[in-house]
């Protein structure tokens, strides 16, 4: 061909040009976007995507980083803590009961203390140093109980705390991240802790108390203690110390200005004075000396001395200085039961350390015999505090004071004066020996039908034993101590009245015994201590009012009849 046919330019057609094209098909839905042509993507708008979604993942790796590198620790534990928690269940304090089944101490709900029980105490007078009071448990200020038991303070509920808490129980929690209890589970219920009858009649020592209290302020001493035991148990009847606190402002911790009064009281009313008192006896001592005479064989019960009132030792260095020990009177000439029933102080001078080719028994065996009664070691009561007597010797004189020991040191040990310093409940015992045949029974506060022997027995003839009743029986119906010559029930008693301080113007004013005279069953013994010495009123006065208030309120203890007997 001459001419080359031109090639024609040709446009290829797209499928989405020919699916885009609306005039093929009438059936689209436009309303749905059907046959609507979308235009792509262009690289910017791709690119702006990837930045936002970049910064999404690294803050969270930044938040990942926190919680598992710097927080991580802590809150692993607080989820652990979350997860599970374990609360204390506390466990019901067991009650205090007097003999008589009177409550003294027991628990009371609290509106605002929900999770555990309030202890409250019998208002009953004089009751605080015996029973003590209780330490709640205690929580910081983020609510963990960081002690979890009542803690005894005191009395009898330190020296029964474990007997009475109890032991606490156990409760685990599920609680989710908030705090909020999901569930719980209790582990361990708690066991109850057990009630304590006492031996005391809380109606009886309340009187003791009311009876020491009135002597104290109408008679110018400065406090008292007294006891009764039973002779064969060991049970303490009745026990008071003067002045005393009040258990109900000690356990609810509040009244600030009386707790501080307690605290700077001179007369301290914390101090249970029947065991933690150390006081001078004076003549309540006798009775023993003369035991201590006769078991030695040094004289005869009827052996007699004349006591013109005084004894006077010559002075081998200062002849015109001679060394006079009085007696409180002339008694004239005495033997042994009427030298207890008048408290002769000559009488028991010569048998203690000897006068004019009389030998005495001598500061060593004197010593001995006190501290085989029980005077050189404590009494074995549960109550806490208890402290031990002292009896001088020449060892504590030398490491006390320096000194050689004198044959007048001997005499006023004698006469239980000089560094003689006893605890009631430790004279009351050694009273109860005397009375039960030898044997030492061990004090206790808890009510018991059987004797709490402590092991110890002291050898008291049955003659020996008789001499020293009959003393002290003159001594109630004539003798130091007959205010306490009572109707109603035979007393056998001994007085006794030491001499404080150089100057010896105050005065411990004693009474001690056991009735009925008979058959003993009660021990007792009534201090007021610190008194003037002028003062006519003593003990014994003070607990023959305290016998009258018996005889009308308390007649049981009294009446022979309802009394088992007792013979050693």
């Amino acid at each position: 061909m001459l001419f080359k046919k031109k090639r024609q330019k040709t446009h290829e057609l797209e499928l989405d040009e020919i699916l885009a094209d609306t005039t093929n098909s009438l059936d689209f839905n436009t309303g749905r976007l059907e046959g609507r042509l979308e235009s792509p993507l262009g690289p910017l708008r791709i690119y702006a995507v990837g930045v936002v979604f970049f910064c999404i993942a690294l803050a969270f790796l930044a938040k990942l980083g926190s919680l598992e590198l710097i927080h991580g620790a802590e809150f692993r534990n607080r989820s652990d803590t979350n997860k599970l928690d374990s609360n204390v269940i506390f466990a019901e304090r067991g009650a205090i009961l007097d003999r008589t089944g009177e409550l003294l101490g027991w628990n009371i709900e609290s509106e605002k203390q929900k999770a555990f029980s309030l202890r409250t105490y019998s208002t009953r007078r004089g009751i605080g140093p015996v029973l003590g009071y209780i330490s709640y448990p205690k929580k910081d200020t983020s609510g963990f109980y960081f002690r979890t038991e009542y803690v005894g303070r005191g009395g009898v509920e330190e020296a029964y705390n474990e007997q009475l808490q109890g032991k606490n129980g156990e409760r685990l929690l599920e609680v989710d991240a908030k705090g909020k209890e999901v569930s719980g589970h209790v582990v361990h219920d708690p066991v109850k802790g057990a009630s304590l009858t006492l031996s005391l009649d809380a109606r009886l020592s309340e009187a003791l108390y009311d009876q020491i209290a009135t002597t104290t302020a109408a008679r110018g001493f400065r406090s008292g203690a007294a006891a009764i035991m039973d002779v064969t148990t060991g049970e303490i009847i009745a026990m008071a110390s003067y002045p005393a606190f009040d258990p109900n402002v000690m356990v609810e911790g509040k009244d600030a200005q009386t707790i501080a009064d307690y605290t700077e009281n001179p007369q301290l009313p914390f101090l249970n004075k029947v065991i933690s008192g150390l006081y001078t006896p004076g003549s309540i001592v006798k009775p023993f000396m003369a035991l201590a005479a006769l078991r030695d064989h040094t004289v005869s019960p009827e052996k007699q001395f004349f006591s013109s009132g005084k004894i006077t030792i010559p002075n081998p260095y200062t002849p015109d200085q001679p060394s006079v020990f009085t007696d409180w009177k002339a008694h004239g000439w005495i033997d042994m039961r009427r030298a207890i029933s008048v408290s002769s102080n000559v009488y028991f001078y010569i048998i203690g350390g000897g006068f004019e080719g009389q030998k005495g028994i001598g500061i060593s065996r004197i010593h001995n015999f006190f501290a085989m009664m029980g005077f050189a070691s404590t009494t074995g009561i549960t109550l806490p505090g208890e402290v031990v007597s002292n009896v001088p010797t020449p060892e504590w004189k030398q490491k006390t004071f320096g000194e050689d020991w004198r044959l007048g040191d001997t005499y006023h040990t004698s006469i239980g004066q000089y560094g003689f310093q006893t605890t009631p409940i430790t004279m009351l015992r050694a009273y109860a020996a005397i009375a039960n045949g030898g044997t030492l029974v061990t004090p206790t506060i808890i009510k018991t039908d059987k004797p709490v022997d402590s092991g110890v027995k002291v050898a008291i003839p049955a003659a020996d034993r008789e001499v020293i009743l009959e003393g002290m029986r003159q001594c109630a119906l004539e003798g130091t101590a007959h205010t306490l010559n009572h109707p109603e029930v035979a007393i056998a008693a001994k007085t006794g009245t030491a001499e404080l301080g150089a100057t010896k113007a105050y005065v411990n004013s004693w009474v001690t015994g056991f009735f009925p005279y008979q058959h003993p069953k009660y021990a007792f013994i009534f201090l007021m201590e610190h008194g003037p010495r002028t003062n006519p009123f003593g003990s014994a006065a003070a607990f023959g009012q305290f016998l009258d208030w018996m005889q009308i309120n308390a007649p049981q203890y009294l009446d022979p009849a309802n009394m088992p007997t007792y013979k050693p």
